[in-house]
């Protein structure tokens, strides 16, 4: 049976440091030359995206509501390499998942999926003998038994030691170390999560600080070698045991019978759009696309010979003035929208796609107007969280299915769309949402394309067709 090295970082709540911690942990494993891989445990862009960008390591999305334990747990053996070391940031607290109130979609169910063991971080700044109150709770509710050890964040050095030794004595759990408070290291937040990586200047030396404290203060071998132990006998199958069709499925393709050509896919990757799980990025390639990446923020026009555009999510209302100064580009858009090129826009792009988008500050600009609508920030989150979408003729999808994904945004439109169907995985809330037509969708979704192969397939022969027409309308041709 082929396991894989790790651990998952996890907290009994949010806000306890385990995003500075997963970081300097990265980059101290780094300095030690072990082979790292990381992972964020939910719809998280920003995590993997500073992991990538900052630390310059392979980052990825790992989520049991989106693709369920068999996907989910083949997701991470196809993305690992056996000699990696997978570090997995864990969401919210360790067992808080769909709804906050059930086990699926939480950092303890995808380490029980994945198989490795959890490492709580616990924020104990302001605490003594109490802390023993937080550990026993969490092992005891622990019916895996995954946890198995624990770092002090926030805490001296001289406490640390009565600290540790009081835990280790009572409870059944190692304690790897502890991370001192340093309030000059901290990672800004945004109403959509962490900062973007380039906005925070020596954001690398900053974690290069912290990774070089964390060096001192945890046991780092001891670390490896609890992340390198198998934690229980599992189902796990090696990559051998992954059967074909799984991948395929997995990977984006429907069907063998699509014939795979050099078909570019433009997308949309700037300061403005960078929103893109690595996911769905594999999955594009792996279904026959070629991905070519544009600014629509500085570029002009898009990429030559593209057949289908992608507009992702991201932040398009902090660089509204520049995209509306950039007409090239976006009557570039335009005129390959209209000339029937197949695209996708989620969330940020769909914004992009408006008649306006009026800011934050109440000044509005004009967008591409592809859609007669206007979008506006509402001061308060329009939708959050999990959905899964299902069509109302289909489309894209097949007849009754759905694919998942969530929704994050404090901005609404004037016509958000009635192609799709969005229900919540908890409870009983479902809006309509979506303009989606043979050859395009657009709305505010962030869509997991692993859920539903079946979308990506669908986009990618609408684009050999329409790249089969302009080719027989070619001059050349």
């Amino acid at each position: 049976m082929q396991l894989r090295k790790g651990v998952v970082l996890a907290a009994p709540k949010s806000g306890s440091g385990k995003t500075l911690i997963t970081c300097a942990m990265i980059e101290a494993l780094k300095e030690k030359e072990v082979p790292v891989v990381s992972y964020k445990c939910g719809p998280d862009y920003i995590d993997p995206m500073f992991h990538r960008t900052i630390l310059g390591v392979p980052g990825g999305n790992l989520d049991t509501f989106f693709t369920g334990e068999a996907d989910t747990r083949n997701l991470f053996l196809a993305q690992t390499k056996k000699e990696a070391f997978a570090v997995v940031e864990g969401v919210m607290g360790l067992f808080d998942g769909l709804g906050g109130i059930k086990e699926e979609a939480s950092t303890y169910h995808l380490a029980k999926t994945i198989s490795l063991p959890v490492v709580l971080i616990v924020d104990a700044h302001g605490m003594g003998r109490s802390i023993l109150s937080i550990l026993a709770g969490f092992l005891s509710y622990d019916k895996e038994h995954l946890i198995k050890g624990v770092i002090l964040n926030r805490v001296s050095k001289m406490f640390f030691a009565s600290l540790a030794n009081l835990i280790e004595s009572e409870l059944d759990i190692q304690v790897l170390g502890y991370f001192p408070e340093q309030k000059e290291l901290h990672l800004e937040s945004r109403h959509l999560g962490l900062k973007m990586p380039q906005e925070k200047k020596n954001l690398k030396e900053q974690v290069r600080v912290a990774a070089k404290s964390l060096a001192e203060t945890v046991d780092l071998e001891a670390l490896l070698a609890l992340g390198s132990a198998s934690v229980r006998e599992s189902d796990l199958p090696g990559e051998n045991d992954v059967k074909e069709d799984r991948q395929i499925r997995l990977t984006g393709a429907a069907t063998h019978e699509i014939v795979k050509k050099n078909t570019i896919l433009a997308v949309a990757y700037d300061e403005a759009f960078c929103f893109y799980y690595q996911e769905n990025l594999r999955a594009l390639e792996q279904a026959g696309f070629s991905l070519q990446f544009f600014s629509p923020v500085h570029d002009q026009k898009l990429p030559e010979g593209a057949s289908a555009l992608l507009l992702g999510g991201g932040y398009p209302e902090l660089f509204a003035k520049e995209l509306s100064e950039n007409q090239e580009m976006m009557q570039s858009i335009v005129t390959a929208i209209r000339d029937g090129m197949p695209s996708v826009a989620e969330c940020g792009g769909f914004m992009y796609l408006h008649r306006t988008l009026t800011t934050e500050d109440g000044v509005t600009y004009p967008m591409c107007n592809i859609l007669p609508a206007d979008c506006s920030y509402q001061g308060k989150l329009v939708h959050f969280g999990y959905a899964a979408f299902q069509e109302e003729k289909p489309l894209f999808l097949k007849k009754g299915e759905t694919i998942k994904g969530h929704e994050f945004h404090y901005f609404d439109s004037t016509e958000n769309g009635m192609s799709c169907k969005a229900v919540k995985p908890t409870g009983k809330r479902e809006w309509n949402c979506v303009h989606a037509g043979d050859n395009h969708w657009w709305g505010f979704p962030h869509l997991y394309y692993p859920s539903n192969p079946d979308f990506v397939a669908h986009f990618y022969q609408k684009a050999l067709e329409y790249a089969d027409s302009c080719e027989k309308a070619s001059p050349q041709a």
